[in-house]
């Protein structure tokens, strides 16, 4: 049984975020796809993910020379065609827009960074949310 340091593993989900591919498509010179998910696996399901984000993003902000927690948010809505593989319960049409699919809404702070993301259906109104 082969044994891994953190950041091995760590990089191996960062490229797979930056790729947008599969857990099997995992190169070979990565550790195992199944390790590297279940070590992803772990840290989603005790909220590291979300705690090394918020605090990244804190880090951030203080370099910048503003408070780590935001004060300040701003929230945007698109509507995006969904495609044929995404399920017909989770889309909608948007008749605003006249885009069938779902709708991402997004908060980020004054900076730019992320803060939250919520995926709904097209047919949902922005004040629903």
């Amino acid at each position: 049984m082969a044994v891994y340091c953190h950041r091995q593993l760590l990089d191996a989900v960062r490229y797979l975020v930056a790729g947008g591919i599969s857990w099997r498509a995992l190169p070979a010179d990565f550790p195992d796809w199944g390790r590297v998910y279940a070590f992803f696996r772990r840290w989603r399901e005790h909220g590291l993910i979300a705690e090394f984000h918020d605090r990244l993003r804190g880090k951030v902000c203080e370099y910048e020379g503003r408070e780590a927690e935001p004060t300040a948010g701003i929230i945007d809505a698109q509507s995006v065609r969904a495609a044929a593989t995404v399920p017909a319960a989770s889309r909608g049409y948007d008749g605003g827009k006249k885009v069938p699919g779902r709708k991402r809404h997004i908060v980020t702070d004054t900076l730019g960074l992320l803060l939250v993301v919520a995926v709904t259906a097209a047919n949902i109104g922005d004040g629903d949310r």
